[in-house]
């Protein structure tokens, strides 16, 4: 354990936050960071997926025709009813403006068809054509032939406790801060601390 590490423990335990709990939160975020780096940012099974299966579209592209086909164990907590521009928007967290582009270059390329609403003749909706939905079919496939693949050697005790686990990690951003107000002490305190840095970048 390096210095820096031991000195960020031994702040934290003033907060109430045992040592042998940060040292596990240190562990955890470090594998998530290599994690991160690995397979978030370089996406490195969607880039396969792509670049295997012959596809000619983009990441970003294949990621708002996955929101639009809406598979139900990414989506399934959200109420079922018609796909729009400001639903792929929602499910992909970005932009509407940024959606709109993804879903007409999707239309372009004949993966994406547009219908009007049974709701509401005025609105535009948004189907996966049958192309797209072989595309998607084939991007699915692979993937979980491939995760399949590795959690073949998990034993299904293993599994059955990391998944309720990880579910419930995933949760911990919007987790609410602690009732005394610590945190929220401590983190004007952490803004006060660096604000002369962030003025004379700013000012440079």
């Amino acid at each position: 354990m390096g210095d820096r590490d031991q000195s960020l423990i031994e702040r934290l335990e003033t907060f109430g936050i045992e040592g042998e709990l940060t040292q596990s939160a240190l562990d955890l975020d470090g594998v998530l960071q290599r994690w991160r780096r690995r397979a978030v940012v370089k996406r490195e099974l969607g880039i396969r997926a792509v670049q295997e299966l012959g596809l000619k579209l983009d990441l970003a592209e294949l990621d708002a025709l996955v929101a639009i086909w809406r598979p139900a164990n990414e989506f399934g907590d959200e109420p079922s009813g018609e796909t729009t521009v400001g639903s792929v928007a929602s499910r992909l967290g970005i932009d509407p403006s940024r959606a709109s582009r993804l879903t007409s270059e999707l239309i372009r390329k004949g993966l994406v068809e547009r219908g009007v609403s049974q709701e509401d003749a005025r609105r535009a909706i948004l189907k996966v054509s049958e192309d797209g939905d072989r595309l998607v079919t084939a991007v699915r496939t692979f993937k979980f032939l491939t995760l399949g693949h590795f959690l073949q050697s998990w034993t299904s005790e293993e599994v059955a406790t990391f998944l309720p686990l990880l579910e419930r990690f995933s949760m911990w951003s919007e987790a609410p801060q602690d009732p005394s107000g610590t945190i929220a002490a401590e983190i004007n305190a952490l803004r006060e601390a660096v604000a002369d840095i962030s003025m004379e970048k700013a000012d440079s």
